[in-house]
């Protein structure tokens, strides 16, 4: 049990430097059930991202508007 635990600790070690997100111009046409992307347009205010999480056929994506934290606004602005 304590191999489980200290396995899972560790992936969330591993994992948190990629945990950036790339911020997109436009909203994906595509987007998997709960995948989620970061739009950048102006529906929403200024220091803020729309947020956008895809849904099952049949329902409509949910959209938020989102501050995010300083290194993954500094990363996403370095992007295209």
């Amino acid at each position: 049990m304590r191999i489980l635990v200290s396995a899972v600790v560790l992936s969330c070690f591993v994992g948190l430097p990629c945990s950036a997100q790339t911020i997109l111009k436009s909203e994906p046409l595509m987007l998997a059930p709960y995948e989620v992307a970061f739009v950048k347009d102006a529906s929403c205010p200024s220091g803020k991202v729309l947020k956008v999480t895809g849904a099952i056929r049949g329902l409509h994506r949910r959209k938020a508007c989102v501050a995010l934290a300083g290194e993954q606004a500094s990363l996403a602005t370095a992007t295209p």
